[in-house]
């Protein structure tokens, strides 16, 4: 379906705005569809990110290091942290360089979740599937493009 149908709205002021809506529709969409891989694990997408970091590095990271790496910088990284530490994904321990600050580590609970939901990431991406290579690669072009223009402009 178009967008105009899926939200049924049929006139926009430009394509400038009808992109932008189509963007947000677009992420609510494709989290829902991803969102429900989650709920069966019982957790976020923001619980997943951070244990999909912590995996990656194969090290124990700050909560610091953790936020420059999530998708979601508004997140609230030492509460999800804390979250997962309760549902003992991941575990704390005060760094050994710099007793001030705390390493988080994924807990071999926290990698067996993971394994679980690496199952689904044919189903995730396939969600993507009615695009060729080529034109992923454009839309991530054409989405860098966008977050990063070539002047800086606040909003």
């Amino acid at each position: 379906m178009t967008l105009e149908k899926d939200i049924n709205q049929h006139k926009f002021r430009n394509e400038y705005q009808k992109s932008a809506i189509n963007l947000i529709y677009t992420y609510h969409w494709l989290t829902e569809k991803i969102n429900r891989i989650f709920d069966e694990a019982g957790i976020t997408s923001q619980q997943f990110n951070i244990l999909r970091i912590l995996r990656g590095a194969g090290k124990p990271l700050s909560t610091l290091q953790i936020r420059q790496r999530m998708l979601d910088k508004m997140s609230d990284t030492s509460r999800i942290v804390d979250r997962l530490v309760t549902k003992g994904l991941l575990k704390k321990n005060v760094c050994k360089t710099d007793r001030r600050l705390v390493d988080v580590i994924i807990t071999a609970k926290g990698k067996k979740l993971l394994e679980k939901i690496d199952v689904y990431n044919d189903q995730m991406d396939s969600i993507l599937m009615s695009l060729t290579e080529s034109e992923a690669k454009t839309l991530n072009d054409l989405l860098d493009k966008l977050r990063n223009p070539p002047f800086h402009e606040s909003l």
